[in-house]
């Protein structure tokens, strides 16, 4: 005797697919402007300067008004002064005199000979020479490299994040297969070619 049902199972079959996390790094990048400043060279200079003032030489010949009535009006004030001392000697030398003594014949030859200049016809002109002053002379050198600007503009590292993932797909579904394996079964049973009667006597 022998099984006639064959009796397979099939499994369930299951796919899984695994993201795993990560992690990107994105570097960051960096624009750089170079500019360019013109120097340059500036020389500057003054050459020296002669200042010559004439008019003290020029008064000196040919005075102006204004200077012709200072110089008379310091000689009255000096004939002044000198008149002042002369009388006041003088009043002094007439209390002191003697009796017979000839004060006014002194008087006047003390006055011929203050007054008594010699007149040689010799004069120096101009009698003051011209002033002269002088400003240095001056050089200003600059100079100025030229230069190099740099302007740097960097952008910032990105970090980008994916996250894990688990996918599940069921590829087979499970299942149950009833196969007959036995031979044909014949009714009546003495139609099956290879029938054997049954010996029910004992």
């Amino acid at each position: 005797m022998y099984p006639l049902i064959e009796i397979k199972t099939v499994p369930i079959e299951i796919e899984m697919k695994v993201t795993h996390a990560k992690m990107e790094y994105s570097r960051g990048t960096a624009d750089l402007e170079i500019s360019r400043g013109d120097g340059g060279l500036s020389i500057k200079s003054r050459p020296i300067k002669l200042n010559i003032d004439t008019f003290e030489a020029r008064n000196s010949i040919t005075p102006t008004a204004v200077r012709s009535i200072e110089q008379y009006a310091q000689k009255g004030q000096q004939a002044s002064y000198t008149a002042t001392a002369t009388y006041a000697q003088q009043g002094q030398m007439l209390l002191e005199a003697k009796i017979g003594q000839d004060m006014i014949t002194q008087f006047a030859a003390d006055a011929q000979m203050k007054n008594y200049k010699p007149n040689v016809g010799l004069d120096f002109l101009p009698k003051t020479g011209p002033e002269i002053t002088w400003d240095p002379g001056e050089m200003h050198i600059r100079y100025e490299m030229d230069k190099l600007n740099f302007d740097w503009r960097v952008n910032q590292p990105q970090f980008e994040f994916t996250p894990g993932d688990i996918e599940l797909s069921v590829t087979q579904q499970p299942d149950v297969v009833i196969k007959y394996i036995g031979g044909p079964i014949y009714v009546p049973p003495s139609s099956d070619p290879d029938y054997t009667p049954v010996d029910v006597e004992a």
